[in-house]
């Protein structure tokens, strides 16, 4: 179905980020790791305002009390969080589905154009692109040195952070819409041919394990373990190093969402298509709990404190208590 005119309120954002986000949140899932804890809460007060752009696939990353994020209008907006301005925006040609990444006053991001940009957080210009061979959903991971990035043209780029030159690329055969988790000199990476792959950082395999279907979700690493769901249903806990099977768990339906993982209560949570919000024992795999909203739960949970924040296609966002899975 053809959509005109998709708008999103981009509401209260203040209020909501404030109990589950830390001061910063600054590239997808909140570290490297994916593993969407944050370990203290922001420091400004949130205030409740209202701001229309495109509509939002994207999340923000969060710096210095900045909300950068990108719009299927094709812009990437920085938004001042305590009054809903817009500070600056940059617009590419193509929707950004991509989340964008902030390190050392740049911010990283991908376009459905095939772009990956580079912009300064201060004035919003332009520092350089790189060009892939097709859209850019995954969003970039960055490290001191380099970007890592995932392209529907079936690669995974490594590109140096500073002129966006190639560094290496590395063919998985699919569609990357996963986001890569570069941990300990290692990257994982998940690819849509039903793979997930460790590479090294000469962009080299060192291992891959096959799901049975496509993989959109991105990795979350904890304990020298890789924690991945794929659209076969389960979510897959595997060793780091050789990339052996820990333990699975079905979930019954297709898992977009990316796991989130709790290293105080050993807890992964995730969501799945049959619309349940799970946790699981990150050791063995047993169910804890599992509750029921009204749709798909695509995006992915972040945790703070007691609770776990997670939006699910039937509109709604849940902050549930992450022991029992009650709303809060």
């Amino acid at each position: 179905m053809k959509i005109k005119n998709l708008i999103m309120v981009f509401m209260a954002l203040g209020m909501i980020l404030s109990p589950v986000s830390a001061a910063d949140w600054t590239v997808f899932h909140g570290n490297l790791q994916h593993t969407g804890f944050a370990e203290e809460p922001s420091d400004f007060s949130a205030s409740t305002w209202y701001l229309q752009i495109g509509g939002v696939k994207s999340s923000p990353a969060i710096f210095n009390k900045v909300a950068y994020i990108g719009s299927i209008d094709g812009k990437l907006y920085a938004i001042n969080l305590e009054t809903g301005s817009v500070i600056w925006s940059y617009k590419t040609s193509g929707a950004i589905i991509s989340s964008p990444a902030v390190l050392n006053g740049t911010v990283f991001v991908g376009s459905m154009d095939g772009y990956l940009y580079a912009i300064e957080t201060d004035t919003g210009d332009l520092k350089w692109k790189f060009k892939t061979g097709n859209s850019i959903e995954s969003s970039p991971a960055v490290t001191n040195d380099t970007v890592y990035v995932g392209s529907d043209d079936c690669r995974l780029y490594a590109v140096d952070i500073d002129n966006g030159s190639k560094e290496w690329e590395f063919y998985t055969g699919d569609a990357v819409k996963s986001s890569p988790a570069p941990v300990n000199g290692t990257v994982y990476v998940a690819s849509s041919n039903g793979k997930i792959y460790a590479i090294n950082e000469n962009g080299e395999e060192l291992w891959s394990y096959t799901t049975g279907d496509a993989v959109q979700s991105s990795p979350a690493f904890w304990n020298d373990t890789v924690y991945v769901g794929s659209d076969d249903g389960t979510l897959y806990a595997l060793s780091a190093g050789d990339g052996s099977i820990v333990w699975r768990q079905s979930l019954g339906n297709r898992i977009r969402s990316s796991p989130a993982v709790d290293d105080e209560e050993n807890s992964v949570f995730i969501g799945s298509d049959d619309g349940n919000i799970t946790s699981l024992d990150t050791r063995t795999g047993k169910l804890k709990w599992s509750i029921r909203t009204g749709a798909a739960v695509r995006s992915t949970p972040a945790i703070f404190d007691s609770k776990i924040a997670v939006g699910s296609d039937d509109g709604t966002l849940y902050i549930l208590n992450k022991y029992s899975g009650k709303e809060e």
